[in-house]
């Protein structure tokens, strides 16, 4: 189960889409995440899966890794189906342990759900072809405008970025302490809820340790590199938009227009 999280994973490559500004990348993905919202028809819903599909092909990362980060997140995925599939008003298909299932809440679930997927896949090709040192230049850069109010555009950024890279590190570390604890004869699936709560105290104490040394150990690096914040950092490689990133944002807003275009024309 924890080889199965990749948050914070980042795959080199020369895609188009590791080739792509970050910023652009980070602005067009929030755009798709308004789309996936707004879109309503099985057309759109259609025409959104194939973009996924697509920018999943052209950017050369395994299919299998793009599952994995939707596996760890099935039981939400499942809950949410339910919920909606038992509590949604409308036409009756059948009676299932006292509860009503109803034609619209069986479309509504799929709908949400289809959601919840494209935003877990679209938002995992960002850290999948993104690297961190490039997150955190992006992140700072759209963040920038707010130093004139007093925020610390650069170690908010910073912080967001070390966060997210330290997600795979924490798994690794997790799963050596389970392994570790399993040899010493510990198990973590018997017994009921109330033991097996009991039974994660050995993992999380270790776990917490480990992390808050790795914690002073960056810091300690950091320092040794006399790194003092954003004032006066320059960049060696400077983040420009290329033809790259105009042609994507271009398409971005043919496509945003197509899907409203069907939004309203269903309304209609």
């Amino acid at each position: 189960m924890l080889q199965d999280i990749t948050l914070g994973q980042f795959f080199p490559g020369s895609s188009v889409l590791h080739r792509m500004d970050p910023r652009m990348k980070i602005g067009l993905l929030f755009l798709l995440m308004i789309l996936i919202f707004t879109c309503n028809t099985a057309a759109a819903y259609g025409l959104l899966i194939a973009l996924t599909l697509f920018l999943t092909g052209i950017s050369r990362i395994p299919f299998r890794m793009v599952l994995k980060s939707i596996r760890p997140l099935w039981w939400i995925l499942l809950f949410t189906f339910l919920i909606h599939l038992v509590s949604h008003p409308g036409e009756e298909i059948w009676q299932v342990l006292g509860f009503t299932v109803t034609r619209e809440g069986l479309e509504q679930g799929v709908k949400i759900c289809l959601r919840l997927i494209l935003l877990i896949v679209l938002s995992s090709l960002l850290t999948f072809t993104t690297s961190p040192l490039k997150l955190t230049d992006a992140m700072e850069r759209i963040l920038a405008p707010g130093k004139r109010f007093g925020i610390p555009a650069h170690e908010l950024a910073m912080m967001m970025t070390i966060a997210l890279r330290f997600v795979p590190t924490l798994i690794e570390e997790t799963d050596k302490i389970m392994k570790a604890q399993m040899a010493r004869g510990s198990d973590f699936t018997a017994g009921n809820l109330l033991t097996r709560m009991k039974s994660i105290v050995p993992i999380l104490v270790p776990l917490f340790l480990s992390a808050f040394r790795r914690a002073d150990e960056l810091a300690m690096a950091m320092e040794a590199r006399c790194y003092r914040g954003g004032e006066g950092r320059t960049h060696m490689k400077s983040l420009q938009y290329t033809k790259l990133d105009y042609a994507a944002a271009g398409v971005s807003v043919c496509l945003a227009g197509v899907l409203i275009a069907l939004r309203f024309g269903a309304e209609g």
